[in-house]
């Protein structure tokens, strides 16, 4: 290789970018209220926040907002940023990683609390359909209590519709706890085969 085409080789390396501006020279500048300098360090820093948002989120629209997000914060706290404790580059990441990861806790947030309450829309409650339901069960049980022994049919109706405890439906019907229990123990029995109920 000549020396001249050498030469050639090292001016062209004279015509690479300028380096990148200092971020916290900018940064220092934005908490001063700077916008020229704010502009500037979003352009500097943005691609960065975007990548960091981006892989936590998983969501490129997210991460936008997110990254909008960040730079509102810098732009309200950039007093806060000590250049003693690190980097001005690293500081507006750290809100980066903070504000993804809390945009993922909301985001799954939202999530459980829709399947919790599973809301469907457009599925309409028919009161009229559950009215009509509750009904023909509550028919259907009375018909079923009616086939039952009467100590087994108000033992039932004492413990189940009044609240009674077996000890308190013996004293009311005047019968030996052992026999309220065995005749409740029949009549719950024949009563899950006449509603059809499977064990």
């Amino acid at each position: 290789m000549s020396e001249q085409t050498l030469a050639s080789v090292t001016s062209i390396g004279d015509l690479e970018a300028p380096p990148a501006p200092d971020a916290g020279a900018l940064l220092q500048r934005t908490a001063l209220g700077d916008e020229a300098a704010f502009a500037a360090l979003y352009d500097t820093l943005s691609p960065s926040v975007f990548g960091m948002a981006k892989r936590v989120i998983r969501n490129p629209a997210r991460a936008e907002e997110v990254t909008q997000e960040v730079f509102l914060q810098v732009w309200q706290t950039a007093p806060r940023f000590d250049p003693s404790k690190g980097s001005a580059k690293s500081w507006v990441l750290t809100l980066a990683h903070r504000r993804a990861v809390d945009a993922v806790r909301h985001d799954q947030s939202a999530t459980n609390r829709d399947l919790a309450y599973d809301w469907s829309p457009g599925i309409d409650h028919d009161e009229v359909v559950e009215t009509v339901t509750v009904r023909l069960e509550h028919e259907q049980v009375k018909k079923c209590l009616s086939g039952l022994t009467e100590l087994q049919r108000e033992a039932i109706t004492l413990a189940y519709y009044q609240g009674y405890t077996y000890a308190e439906v013996a004293q009311a019907l005047d019968a030996n706890p052992a026999t309220v229990k065995t005749r409740m123990r029949d009549g719950l029995i024949r009563l899950r085969d006449c509603l059809g109920v499977e064990s």
